[in-house]
């Protein structure tokens, strides 16, 4: 487990539970390509703020290196691939041109007591912020968000869902 011991990543943390900082317009962009994202990142998901369905548990941080490859058509319609050191790949998009998604598969995800596994969904939401005051801004190497795997309801037997969600924080390396 990595400790995040910075007040910059304190503030970003508990902005980004409490919900501190919402989507506004790309105005600051002065081209696409300021929108975009690409370059290697450090990924880290926060697993001391973790919660499990709804209620704090603290999980493992995972720290990862992600290459991020994007394009924009517009201000607002971007898309590419992440590739993580972690073995997987993935697409990335924005439809807002401050939103930024990653969704993958995550095989034998959720592991049931009779040996059994299911695979979860995650995603991964997160837009570029000031990394002193947590606002949003366009062209930020900082980025903050939420790292959610949601299981398939009747999973183990049980008619809920698993859900884990914690804060989620990349941050441009090169």
């Amino acid at each position: 487990m990595r400790v995040m011991g910075s007040a910059s990543t304190a503030l970003l943390v508990a902005l980004t539970v409490f919900g501190g900082s919402s989507a506004a317009s790309t105005a600051w962009a002065t081209t696409k390509e300021e929108v975009a994202l690409n370059g290697t990142y450090r990924a880290t998901s926060i697993g001391d703020w973790a919660k499990t369905n709804d209620q704090y548990n603290n999980e493992a941080t995972v720290v990862s290196t992600w290459i991020i490859r994007s394009s924009c058509t517009t201000f607002y319609e971007c898309s590419g691939s992440v590739t993580s050191d972690q073995g997987w790949s993935a697409p990335v998009y924005t439809v807002d041109g401050t939103s930024w998604y990653v969704k993958r598969e995550v095989p034998n995800w959720e592991r049931c007591p009779d040996g059994t596994a299911y695979s979860g969904q995650q995603t991964f939401y997160f837009y570029p912020v000031n990394e002193s005051s947590a606002e949003l801004q366009i062209g930020s190497p900082t980025l903050a968000g939420k790292d959610r795997t949601l299981g398939p309801s009747g999973a183990c037997g049980r008619n809920q869902w698993l859900m884990v969600e914690m804060p989620f924080r990349l941050d441009r390396i090169g």
